[in-house]
């Protein structure tokens, strides 16, 4: 999604206000704790939550606004993520969409990933506080997909394992953090694997097929079917390769919450497992991000003043 100068500007400056309020009000919240906010358990709260009234939001994109096509319980809104040992301060956020990491690029015989090319580094480098993530897009095939071929190492070729695709361009994505990002100017955090729900073995119930009837998540800290292959390979990556990243880790935690999918409820006809509902399970990435970036500042490591770019994808 292309943004003009000045709306990175105006949001960069949007956030770092809200930014300084939090500070000043909720930072003996996250002082002086060794608290792990990836674990914890989802509680029911009818009094501070849902963040937000989704039906007054006029920016929600039809695959995420479960209200408005027809959702009618509302418990999924109502529940919030408490670690164990500390709370989340409230915070706002704001969101820009690149779907790959790498390069996508036209040629004369059509539009091709190259695993290798991370030319949009050079924009991602100006911002203070960069926020990645990429999954959900490379298994898209047909007119989902924004490519019709893959480069790998000088060689063309129509297509090939999405998840090796994948493990290659994180690996180039993780050498252009540790050579071209100062540590000490940019913070850099990428945002765990977001799980799909259509699969009820996972979640202990054989036979289900996908997340239509759920309306509570699942108790306890721990998903019965383990984390996906994918948020594996991000991990290893991370760990091998970069010591400049810090992990937000949801994917566990949202792996709890097969309740909090559009299911039938989106604008696109089909079951919907896959996306969440806005307001929903996304505002607590937005929290915990937030909280991170309020314990890095207690330590003197974020930079001031904040401006952001994300490459969230829902």
């Amino acid at each position: 999604m292309k943004r003009d100068r000045g709306t990175l500007c105006s949001c960069g400056v949007v956030v770092a206000a809200a930014l300084y309020v939090v500070l000043c009000s909720t930072i003996s919240v996250v002082s002086g704790n060794n608290c792990n906010v990836y674990e914890g358990e989802w509680v029911y709260d009818d009094e501070t939550y849902p963040l937000f009234n989704s039906t007054r939001c006029p920016f929600i994109r039809k695959e995420f606004d479960c209200s408005k096509y027809g959702r009618s319980d509302h418990h999924y809104l109502h529940y919030r993520w408490q670690p164990n040992g500390c709370d989340l301060p409230r915070i706002s956020v704001a969101y820009f969409s690149s779907h790959y990491l790498v390069d996508i690029e036209m040629e004369e015989f059509g539009r091709v990933l190259k695993l290798g090319s991370l030319k949009s580094g050079e924009i991602w480098k100006r911002f203070d506080v960069l926020v990645f993530n990429t999954w959900l897009w490379w298994h898209r095939r047909g007119i989902k997909q924004p490519w019709d071929y893959i480069e790998d190492e000088g060689i063309i070729v129509e297509d090939m394992d999405r998840t090796i695709a994948f493990t290659k361009a994180l690996m180039r994505w993780a050498k252009w953090v540790e050579s071209d990002v100062d540590p000490y100017k940019t913070k850099v955090f990428f945002r765990g694997v977001s799980p799909a729900h259509y699969r009820g073995e996972e979640w202990n119930e054989p036979g289900v097929r996908n997340c239509s009837k759920e309306t509570r998540p699942m108790t306890g800290s721990s998903y019965p079917s383990g984390e996906p292959l994918a948020a594996k390979i991000v991990k290893d990556i991370l760990s091998s390769n970069t010591t400049s990243v810090h992990l937000l880790d949801i994917t566990t935690l949202s792996q709890l919450r097969k309740d909090g999918h559009p299911g039938t409820h989106n604008g696109y006809k089909g079951m919907d497992c896959t996306h969440w509902c806005v307001a929903g399970v996304p505002d607590t990435w937005n929290h915990l991000l937030y909280t991170q970036l309020l314990q890095q500042d207690q330590n003197g490591d974020a930079p001031d003043p904040y401006n952001y770019f994300t490459s969230d994808y829902l």
